[in-house]
């Protein structure tokens, strides 16, 4: 797996192992290194260092389905790294029990930028090019085989010209001519409420009401704060809107009753057996009567939403093929985690990314898998069906910078129907407006685009442009990603490409907005600065949700052997997903939130009308434990850091601290 190519916080580093070799078996002075970042950021996981260890179980079965000189391409030494004089030696001590045998994995992790940096400061090196300067702005690991830092392309324009032709269209809101429009009025909602009763409106009720709902933004002002012990990776409401669930990393997924989508319920939790890092995705069925999620493992979990059911999860095994007449071959279990799943619309099929390149669809009836598409050059991140009312498109984002388009009526050759190609970093998320036609996607080179099935480049043009890398070849997991950098792809055949968010540490998520409570008006996504961004069409800020900000100081620091922990260890946020309430002017963010992020949140954020707090009860801002139970310790530590701050008594925290 390519550096760039590593999905981020689904799992924990690459060079950790689920079975860690025994003590004094592999020593090395970035030993130190790698065992404290594990501590303290241990974002990311890569089964192929299970892999390493358990292929030789496999191999007899069948031989292994990869191309040796793919491989010998992702192997990259970088001619600039100047060691001078440095020698690196490896030595291994033979443990008790004989074990001299290091990871593969972890060897070369060491001998990545990233590692070697860190090996070499530890003697005291300072110097060569692996040491960041005031010329690369601090991004030295940012550096790649295939282009610099300095960039000359200039980001897409805005506003853009072919969003706002598509708010005018009508298939994203309403775009009414009033007024306060054409003198550049802001329009209050009671302004609006006037015109309606007026009988000024000239788009009809329905329109009006729409046009009304689509500016009801929710604020960064929090109605609750649930609070879990661990970090939450997804939450979604149904369609709906009357059941919300929340995945996290203890392996267990919440699920709450929001018919009323003001008083929440809490409903049933379900468990993952024997997960591997984290729960990495969740979907619902249509009918809302059974909940899909998985972890880094071939293996999804089929439960009930019934509270009364408590029956155990059915496992479904998405390695599981008919005959190998169909030339799926064998993928047991060593060999692909999930990272999305998603249901088809009638809800007969389960279609999964997985680690090992490929896309696999599952008939739930059967129990089969009856469908793997291996076209991908990396991990597959994300997936989804097109339209809802058909199961035939799919759509598949990779970390080969790929969003790939898939025709089930015509796989007579196992190929993509056509591909859209814009990204110059591995995709994190693609969303489909369920429209059969436009599609979204997030990726780690910090934009998020907006693609129409229409312009989708077709097979043979996008052959020719497989082979071409437009990938940096930094680490999103740990890395940082220059503001203000843009590269534009030369094929990029998107129409909106929308900039400001921040797609680090994790594989935060994006959506389009609900045609109930918003028009459809507008896309969204999560942040690493902890913070949802709205955007118009046209790639305009629409407004932010501040979740690093309503959630600063909402629980006690935790304590370690009596000791408070260190203060560089401050209050992060980083905003995974986001769900936007398909009736009504809600919004949920579930996030890696608090200290240091070591536990997770999911918030609650409605429409105000930016009021700075709410008259109803109970009170907004109040803290709540993965029960919906109210936490009078978490409440009280918030009130006093309040008064604490009123007074001056205490600096308000950097902001690189709240949004790091």
């Amino acid at each position: 797996m390519s550096q760039s190519g590593s999905p981020g916080g689904d799992h924990p580093p690459s060079y950790q192992s689920e079975s860690p070799p025994p003590h004094g078996s592999f020593w090395h002075p970035a030993r130190e290194w790698l065992e404290e970042e594990d501590d303290h950021e241990d974002m990311d996981y890569d089964p192929e260092d299970d892999e390493i260890d358990e292929i030789d179980e496999f191999e007899d079965e069948e031989e292994i389905d990869e191309d040796p000189e793919e491989e010998e391409e992702q192997v990259y030494f970088d001619p600039g790294i100047n060691l001078g004089d440095i020698q690196i030696q490896f030595d291994m001590d033979e443990s008790d029990d004989g074990n001299n045998q290091a990871s593969l994995a972890r060897l070369l992790n060491m001998l990545t930028p990233a590692g070697l940096r860190q090996i070499l400061l530890h003697h005291g090196w300072h110097g060569g090019h692996l040491e960041s300067d005031d010329e690369d702005g601090g991004f030295g690991m940012f550096r790649s085989r295939k282009r610099r830092l300095e960039s000359t392309d200039q980001p897409p324009k805005v506003p853009s010209d072919a969003g706002t032709r598509l708010m005018g269209s009508g298939d994203f809101g309403s775009n009414a001519n009033y007024v306060d429009e054409l003198k550049k009025r802001k329009k209050a909602l009671a302004a609006k409420l006037m015109w309606r009763e007026l009988g000024l409106d000239a788009l009809g009720g329905l329109r009006s009401t729409r046009s009304i709902s689509q500016d009801l933004i929710p604020g960064s002002v929090v109605d609750k704060i649930i609070h879990y012990d661990s970090r939450c990776y997804s939450g979604q409401f149904s369609d709906d809107g009357n059941f919300f669930f929340c995945c996290s990393q203890d392996f267990k997924v919440r699920m709450y009753d929001t018919s009323n989508p003001f008083d929440w319920k809490y409903y049933k939790s379900v468990d993952y057996p024997f997960g591997r890092w984290t729960i990495t995705d969740a979907t619902l069925s249509p009918d809302n009567r059974f909940l899909a999620y998985t972890s880094i493992d071939n293996t999804v979990c089929l439960a009930a939403t019934d509270p009364a059911d408590q029956s155990d999860p059915s496992m479904l095994d998405l390695s599981s093929v008919p005959s190998r007449r169909l030339g799926l071959g064998h993928y047991g279990r060593a060999h692909f985690g999930i990272w999305s799943i998603r249901f088809s619309g009638d809800g007969r099929e389960l279609v999964a990314g997985t680690s090992d390149h490929s896309v696999v669809v599952y008939d739930i009836e059967t129990r089969q898998s009856v469908l793997r598409l291996r076209n991908h050059k990396d991990d597959v991140n994300a997936v989804c069906f097109g339209d809802v009312s058909s199961p035939h498109i799919l759509y598949s984002g990779s970390d080969d910078t790929t969003l790939r388009v898939w025709d089930r009526r015509s796989m007579g050759d196992g190929r993509e129907a056509g591909a859209f190609v814009g990204h110059t970093e591995g995709l994190t998320y693609v969303d489909s407006k369920g429209d059969g036609r436009y599609v979204l996607s997030n990726a780690k080179d910090q934009t998020m685009k907006l693609w129409d099935l229409r312009m989708m480049m077709t097979t043979e043009k996008f052959d020719p442009l497989e082979r071409i890398d437009y990938s940096s070849g930094f680490d999103y997991r740990f890395d940082l990603y220059p503001q203000d950098y843009y590269l534009s792809h030369p094929d990029d055949c998107s129409l909106v490409t929308f900039r400001g968010h921040r797609v680090l540490k994790t594989l935060i998520r994006c959506h389009f907005s609900p045609p109930g409570s918003t028009n459809s008006r507008y896309v969204y996504t999560g942040s690493a600065d902890g913070k949802v961004y709205v955007y118009n069409l046209d790639a305009t800020l629409a407004g932010t949700i501040d979740v690093g900000a309503a959630t600063l100081h909402t629980r006690p620091k935790p304590y370690y052997g009596g000791d408070a922990i260190p203060n560089e260890f401050m209050w992060k946020t980083c905003v995974r997903d986001a769900t936007w309430h398909p009736n009504a002017p809600i919004l949920a963010a579930t996030s890696w939130n608090g200290w240091n992020h070591s536990t997770g949140t999911c918030t609650l954020h409605t429409w105000n009308d930016s009021a700075s707090e709410d008259e109803g009860d109970p009170p907004v801002g109040k803290n709540y434990d993965c029960k919906l139970r109210n936490v009078p310790e978490f409440d009280r530590f918030q009130e006093t850091i309040r008064s604490l701050k009123k007074r001056k008594d205490i600096p308000p925290p950097p902001e690189e601290f709240i949004h790091p």
